[in-house]
């Protein structure tokens, strides 16, 4: 993986961690498009990609995220990942695709998949 993969994830953990609008901002480019693949569409521009991202509401220290490069280039980064929440437990698998903006290297479109992983046993 590449240093700039590996910062711009270990910054997107911190920023879901602590829920800092200035955190999350900082990963984007001004013109970045958020995707969450919901019924209420993407989510455009630092502002818009703050709010989305805070109501989501995930509690600090509650999940645990663990993830590896699938493809990663210069414009492009595929990210897959699972998500393990503590309480109440739940797991997710996630597939994260990264544009890269050629300019200054923040996140110019980003699009999240996840599934629900069923219980095993």
């Amino acid at each position: 993986m590449s240093e700039h993969l590996d910062w711009w994830m270990d910054r997107y953990v911190e920023a879901w961690d602590s829920n800092d609008a200035e955190q999350i901002a900082a990963l984007f480019d001004a013109e970045a498009v958020y995707d969450p693949q919901t019924a209420e569409g993407p989510w455009h521009g630092p502002a818009e990609i703050v709010a989305g991202w805070q109501g989501i509401g995930d509690t600090p220290g509650n999940w645990e995220f663990e993830w590896q490069p699938l493809v990663e280039t210069d414009d492009i980064a595929v990210v897959t990942g699972r998500t393990a929440y503590l309480d109440p437990p739940a797991s997710y698998r996630n597939l994260f695709v990264i544009h890269w903006h050629p300019d200054n290297g923040l996140c110019r479109d980003f699009t999240e998949w996840w599934i629900d992983e069923e219980p095993s046993g």
